[in-house]
This record gives C-alpha cells, structure tokens and sequence, in this order.
C-alpha cells in the first residue's frame, strides 16, 4: 500500500483513508507494511508525493520494498455536500493492484459510498424543520468520512465478484 492520491478538496483524506485500509487488506491475505514506515522510505527514496509514487514504475516501487504487487489508490471524492435542509457524506475510491514485474493492472475497482443521516420526527413540522437544519448543519460542520471508507473498503475487499483477489498469506476461511 503506497501513499493515496488525492483528487478531492479535503486535505486530511488520505490520512483518514490510510487508517481505514491496513486491516481489512491484511485479513484478505496480504503483507501490509506500516503506512508511515512506507511513506517515510519513499521520501527518502525521492518519492515524497503520492502523485510521483503513483507515476512512478510499479517495478520500482516493488524493489524498494522487495514486493510481488502493489495496491495503489486514487480519491476521486471525499465530500460533504449541503442541499437544502440535509447533508450526504460522500466517498468515491479507485483501486488498482500492479504487478511488479510487468505493471500491469491486475485488478481494479472503484467504490463509491454516500451516507445521509436521518432526521427523526418530532411531530412537530416547526420543530423538524429546525432539528433537520441542525443535523445537516452539524453533518457539514464535521462529517465523519472513516466509516464510509471503512464500508467501501470491506465492500472491495470481500463482496463477491468484484473483490480484491486473496492474497497469498490469506487464510482457508477467506477463499
């Protein structure tokens, strides 16, 4: 796992993203080197951008870290978007695993997810107005993206179709 790609306006996603990913990719069977220990030996290496790591040949990656593939992953959007009187939380990844010796893409998948909180009915149309406008307001305020990368993560890790291949130190139960 290389240093994400960020395509969206929010500066912290990919720090978020990173914390979210080591586990389920190590329970589908993969070697998960620590994600800071990855992105400290890239900068030393030259390579201290994630858009420079994700240019960068797969090969060379792979002999940094003596690896057979690498997982790359792009954010296409991390975002909270206020229409009216609701927020929706949204976020849309990329996968790919290269090959290191080819760099061919082996795999890929993109994976969107959005959540919307739901208001709860006072049974008062005045006070749903105002309790709706407060829950959006506070959704924008600091919305909470690490649950829904969680959701996409296990959904590309493991949903039957379109899921990461299993890995090479994957247990039984997991094929």
């Amino acid at each position: 796992m290389v240093p994400v790609v960020n395509e969206s306006v929010e500066v912290t996603a990919p720090d978020y993203f990173l914390s979210t990913v080591s586990i389920p990719l190590a329970e589908r069977g993969y070697y998960v080197f620590p994600v800071n220990l990855v992105k400290r030996v890239l900068e030393d290496e030259g390579l201290a951008d994630a858009s420079l790591v994700h240019s960068a040949p797969a090969g060379k990656i792979c002999n940094i870290f003596g690896a057979d593939s690498v997982l790359y992953v792009t954010i296409k959007a991390w975002n909270a978007q206020y229409v009216v009187l609701t927020t929706t939380v949204n976020v849309r990844l990329n996968y790919a695993i290269k090959d290191c010796k080819t760099g061919d893409t082996l795999w890929e998948h993109e994976q969107a997810m959005a959540y919307t909180p739901q208001n709860s009915n006072t049974g008062h149309p005045l006070g749903n107005l105002v309790a709706m406008a407060i829950t959006a307001a506070m959704t924008k305020a600091a919305p909470n993206y690490v649950p829904l990368a969680r959701q996409a993560n296990a959904l590309t890790f493991s949903t039957e179709g379109v899921a990461i291949p299993v890995g090479p130190y994957a247990l039984s139960e997991v094929n």
